[in-house]
């Protein structure tokens, strides 16, 4: 950690009193945020431990990359918010800032940008893995396959002690993803893999790999299909101690190399409750099928008692609107305008946008169109079938995950991580012989 972030260590304490004894606990507080109360002494001084499934009550470690005010809709990169990033930044730049915790100078962005163009190429060898997938493989499988085998791969660049070794680690990953995410795309259509571009900016280059194809046609990238992916890409970047960072934080800390750790976030984002957020959406929508269906699926949604849940709207962090979200909405509007898609599931998703931002009963829930219903509905415009989805979110990710995966290897108070358990098991009892049971 570096020292001008470190926790403040407040004047209070908290009096935890268990069977008649009381126990003190410092209270830390952080530059912004909730305060917390250090409980690493509780099982050392009383032989209990806590109990927080999902550790949602439990900070696992210090952090200066991503903070999130879900009250007051805030997403905030190293301090800037998202907002500002995404309107006035390109991934690249963004994926500095989280790397290294300031936005590059002019020379500083030149050379990141240059050493990602000119890693984007995989290995040669890799390619053949490809083809020990089914062909109707989901491409979230061959992701975590191929990204998992990339340390079979770079054998220079898996040693976590050296910086170095570090730094080219990040700067692969970052580089390489969505090269292999063009060409899980293109294994699952039968199409031909098509190479990276170095004159090509970092979506430019994405949309190239995957919609392009090799000799047939000279695929134009759309200047605002390429603006909108980028800022796809800003928007999910990092988020915070979610699920799949946290598995990446929990992975790198037994010491494993970053390639592993990484296919260890793409495993943990591929769940519906987590990165699978935006093909349920689409999932509803096709369930919903038609615009004159939507007051009788409303009517569900309200119903309590109906197990019916409208998908892509209302978070489970953002208490107002997804600040990701308002960024999205614009660019869900200028994506349809330019690409005029005739979709009847399009149609729904803009009249389920409108009644939400409209009804009382949206609005005094705040049950908001969040960035999952957004990215949904810009994607299947863009053509991407949806079980892509999760691959282009684990793309953006990936930065996010080498970001905090690198700051955990350098914080001297990093330990491997061994949550506890309740117990409720049997407790101890005698071995019988298989033949008197």
């Amino acid at each position: 950690m570096e020292d001008n972030y470190k926790k403040t260590v407040t004047n209070d304490t908290a009096t935890l009193s268990v069977r008649g004894k009381s126990y003190e606990l410092p209270i830390y507080g952080g530059s912004t945020g909730p305060e917390v109360i250090d409980i690493s002494t509780l099982y050392r001084d009383t032989n209990m431990f806590t109990y927080d499934p999902g550790f949602t009550s439990t900070a696992s470690c210090e952090s200066t990359i991503t903070y999130i005010d879900g009250d007051k809709g805030e997403l905030l990169y190293r301090g800037y918010p998202i907002e500002q990033l995404a309107d006035k930044s390109d991934f690249l730049e963004v994926a500095y800032l989280l790397l290294y915790g300031e936005l590059p100078n002019k020379k500083q962005n030149k050379k990141f940008k240059n050493d990602i163009t000119y890693h984007t190429m995989v290995h040669e060898q890799i390619v053949r893995f490809f083809g020990g997938f089914r062909r109707d493989a989901h491409p979230m499988a061959i992701m975590c396959g191929v990204v998992g085998a990339m340390s079979a791969f770079y054998h220079d660049s898996t040693d976590i002690t050296d910086p170095a070794q570090r730094r080219i680690a990040s700067n692969r990953l970052i580089a390489k993803i969505p090269t292999i995410a063009a060409m899980a795309y293109k294994y699952s259509v039968g199409q031909p893999f098509v190479y990276p571009r170095n004159d090509l900016n970092y979506s430019e280059n994405f949309l190239y790999m995957t919609f392009g194809v090799p000799t047939c046609e000279n695929y134009k990238v759309s200047p605002t299909l390429a603006n909108a992916m980028d800022k796809i890409f800003i928007l999910h970047a990092d988020h915070e101690q979610n699920a799949s960072t946290s598995t990446v934080r929990l992975a790198g800390s037994s010491g494993a190399n970053p390639f592993a750790c990484i296919a260890a976030g793409i495993a943990s984002l591929w769940g519906p409750a987590h990165g699978g957020a935006n093909e349920a959406c689409l999932n509803m929508l096709n369930e919903i099928g038609t615009v004159d269906k939507i007051p009788k699926y409303i009517d569900k949604a309200k119903d309590k008692n109906d197990p019916f849940r409208l998908m892509g709207f209302g978070h489970r962090v953002y208490k107002n609107f997804d600040p990701r979200a308002k960024v999205l909405q614009q660019v869900a509007h200028e994506v349809l305008e330019e690409l005029g898609v005739d979709d009847p599931l399009l149609e729904v998703a803009k009249e389920l946008e409108r009644i939400a931002l409209e009804d009382p009963y949206f609005i005094e829930k705040k049950l908001y169109p969040n960035v999952d219903f957004y990215s949904g509905i810009i994607l299947k415009a863009m053509g991407f079938p949806t079980s892509m989805f999760t691959v282009l979110f684990a793309l953006a990710r990936t930065v996010g995950w080498v970001s905090q995966w690198g700051e955990m290897i350098t914080d001297p108070k990093q330990k491997i991580g061994r949550p506890r358990q309740l117990f409720i098991g049997e407790s101890e009892r005698e071995y019988v012989e298989l033949d008197k049971r």
